[in-house]
């Protein structure tokens, strides 16, 4: 067993991960449940599917960026795991919300929950990245960043998959007991005390923004990393809304090849995730993300060329699943698909560790959630990105190779921070 795997025999670990983990796959399956039901039976027409999905996008992101700063502040001035239990018991007042919602097929509750869940996870965010250092030791951290991501990403592959397979009625069951079991493992997650001196607390929204980013941001390191996951997470957002209308209406395959898509996806970045802290080692270091970025950018040229070439369905059918993976053209769509995913996950996931490693750990939670409030700005960009796309009719597969390009800025901002981060640097987990 390597060593960031016999994390998950540990209770300064597991419990934080197993929350982590169901936290995820409520969320995805209720948010692609959502969807599903949006792109196949309430909407028609692709332009309206793109801006349903941009807004379910906008509206999970918005608290992001309007809370991360008040967030930041209450998981580092107050025990982190109290905040946690807290967090999770909002999770099942929201899923009731939500579960109501897909029983009554009421969009606007839909989208109440989905705000609801942004806020959820804005809070819950900065504290599963502040607890890593604070609970493990310098050489763990990549190993347990690697291990969250990968998590995340294989719960979303589950809650991705199941959305597809069963029906509204299941699902609102489903996200109401899985909110209590994430409710269940978060008593168990360690006690997480402030290291240092409380901050005061600002609840100037805006204010408290403007000085964690500054106060943030003036740390090369952070600067640069904070930047570079922001276009991964810019790019993140313009793929994901563009997916399922790229599989019902470029791939015309049903919406359990559109769970397919996502479930590679996910398979992909755990698959990085992992893959990238074999290769580094357990060493906190950017040196892999400017090759892995631009070799995302080259997936994304494969699939847009695959979906460039692709044969619909006669007569305005949709392949079912069987019909898409025989397809003659689904084997280089599901390996572009694939190396989208895994290149991601292996650009990313130490650039988290660099916001986890490069300050004290009285600071990490607000560092995080600076990151966030960056994050989320980019987000939203790229989600009026989509919309504007789509309202000008430009086709998925040219949104792909804009995508594509996207990835190039990513690569230099990454190539930037590793220059900027000497062996030594590195070795002492970026303190310095």
């Amino acid at each position: 067993m390597t060593p960031s795997f016999r994390l998950l025999g540990t209770r300064r670990f597991l419990p934080l991960f197993a929350t982590q983990f169901l936290g995820a796959f409520n969320d995805n399956l209720f948010k692609q449940a959502m969807v599903l039901f949006a792109t196949y039976t309430i909407y028609s027409d692709p332009k309206k599917e793109a801006a349903f999905n941009a807004v379910a996008t906008g509206l999970f992101i918005l608290p992001f960026f309007l809370l991360s700063a008040l967030s930041g502040q209450l998981a580092d001035a107050h025990d982190k795991a109290r905040i946690i239990r807290l967090v999770k018991l909002a999770e099942i007042a929201i899923m009731i919300v939500g579960a109501a919602g897909l029983l009554m097929g009421m969009v606007p509750l839909m989208l109440a929950a989905i705000l609801a869940m942004g806020i959820h996870s804005t809070f819950f965010g900065p504290i599963k990245y502040a607890l890593l250092p604070q609970h493990l030791e310098c050489d763990e951290v990549l190993g347990g960043t690697g291990l969250v991501e990968a998590g995340t990403y294989c719960a979303i592959l589950a809650g991705t998959i199941l959305a597809g397979l069963i029906d509204e009625r299941l699902t609102a069951f489903l996200v109401i007991v899985i909110a209590l079991l994430g409710f269940a493992t978060s008593r168990s997650v360690p006690p997480a005390p402030p290291p240092g001196e409380r901050p005061k607390l600002d609840l100037h929204i805006i204010r408290s923004s403007i000085t964690l980013i500054s106060g943030t941001m003036h740390i090369r390191r952070l600067f640069l990393a904070i930047c570079a996951i922001s276009f991964f997470w810019m790019i993140g957002a313009i793929l994901i809304i563009q997916f399922p209308p790229l599989v019902k209406n470029v791939f015309t395959a049903d919406k359990q090849v559109a769970s397919l898509f996502l479930a590679i996806f996910s398979i992909g970045v755990a698959i990085g995730s992992v893959l990238i802290n074999r290769l580094l080692a357990g060493r906190v270091s950017a040196r892999f993300a400017p090759a892995s970025v631009i070799a995302m950018a080259g997936a994304l040229l494969l699939m847009g060329f695959s979906s460039h070439h692709w044969i619909p369905a006669p007569d305005g059918e949709l392949y079912n699943l069987k019909d898409f993976v025989s397809h003659p053209g689904a084997p280089l769509a599901i390996v572009a698909l694939f190396a989208i995913s895994v290149t991601g996950g292996m650009f990313v996931v130490p650039l988290y560790a660099f916001l986890t490693t490069t300050v004290e750990v009285d600071h990490t939670a607000r560092t995080v959630a600076a990151n966030n409030i960056v994050n989320s700005g980019a987000m939203v960009l790229g989600a009026v990105i989509a919309i504007g796309m789509a309202a000008m009719g430009v086709p998925v597969q040219d949104a792909l190779a804009s995508v594509a390009v996207l990835c190039l800025f990513a690569a230099y901002l990454a190539w930037r921070l590793h220059c900027a981060c000497d062996a030594h640097d590195a070795a002492e987990c970026g303190k310095g």
